[in-house]
């Protein structure tokens, strides 16, 4: 199973890996991001229009929330990871039934702010938790039950295989996206069992005062970027990076961080859409937005 888990295996291999980040639903558009060449594809359902709701949060029980994540989720893990490519998934919250639903759709990690990655965390006790929930007995409480996750791996691994593999397969992340994140990130990159530190460099910015503004990033918030990294690497663990286009991506990968978003959906379409349509009316190529 590590084999097949294409993000993983570069970090085996002490290469760098870089990923594209959905955020508009649907298998074509998952399969097309994976089609790039990229290791991992991030199925945003935090900030992206993965979840498919049309109505507000507090109008939705939490069955109604688990059914609207779902359906675009589960349609994009298998297109990504039917082209041999990393679907990781990014759960809007820390919350363990988000946990079990992305594992079980068959992600090969997961992030969440502190593949599955992990939004807004703030303390070593919250990515604990996380452990706990995305970690079968004897290292966590997840939940053993789905057929439909060993299928997102090639050669598929029988059930039993799949439930002594997997421990050691997924990768679960934290995203450092705030104050108190940043503060105890020595305590949460020492956390058993989390594998990744990943930065939002917008939520980060803005969390300990110093916002991203007119691209322009204030060297405290580089500052903080550099312990993360350095925490990573006293910790052992490995660190990500959230860049909004190629060649931001090619500066981080020259400080030495391991996971780096390359493009967007969304600001991407948005960008090229424009692009050339100015150049059919002959005027220049517009600024880019969506970066920093």
């Amino acid at each position: 199973m590590q084999a097949s888990n294409r993000l993983r295996a570069a970090f085996a291999q002490g290469r760098q890996s870089m990923g594209m980040w959905q955020m508009i639903p649907g298998a074509n558009v998952s399969r097309l991001l994976a089609r790039s060449g990229a290791d991992w594809v991030m199925v945003d359902c935090e900030h992206g229009n993965i979840d498919g709701a049309s109505t507000s949060q507090a109008d939705k029980t939490e069955a109604d929330i688990q059914l609207a994540v779902d359906g675009a989720m589960h349609d994009a893990v298998p297109a990504i990871a039917a082209l041999g490519v990393s679907p990781i998934v990014r759960i809007p919250d820390v919350q363990s039934w988000m946990v079990k639903r992305a594992l079980d759709a068959g992600a090969h990690g997961l992030t969440v702010s502190a593949k599955i990655l992990v939004p807004l965390l703030r303390s070593a006790e919250q990515a604990r938790e996380l452990v706990q929930a995305a970690k079968f007995p004897p290292l966590g409480k997840r939940g053993f039950g789905s057929p439909i996750a060993p299928e997102r791996f090639s050669p598929m691994p029988s059930f039993t295989e799949y439930l002594l593999q997997a421990n050691d397969t997924l990768l679960t992340m934290v995203q450092i996206e705030t104050r108190e994140a940043l503060e105890q990130v020595e305590d949460i990159a020492a956390v058993d069992g989390i594998d990744v530190l990943f930065i939002g460099p917008f939520d980060l910015g803005n969390n300990i005062g110093h916002p991203i503004l007119n691209g322009v990033m204030a060297a405290e918030l580089k500052e903080a970027m550099a312990r993360i990294l350095e925490a990573c690497r006293n910790a052992g663990k490995k660190c990500g990076v959230y860049a909004s286009d190629g060649e931001q991506a090619k500066g981080y990968a020259g400080q030495g961080y391991d996971m780096i978003s390359v493009s967007t959906d969304y600001t991407a379409l948005d960008y090229i859409s424009k692009q050339q349509l100015s150049i059919s009316l002959g005027g220049s190529s517009p600024e880019k937005g969506g970066s920093y």
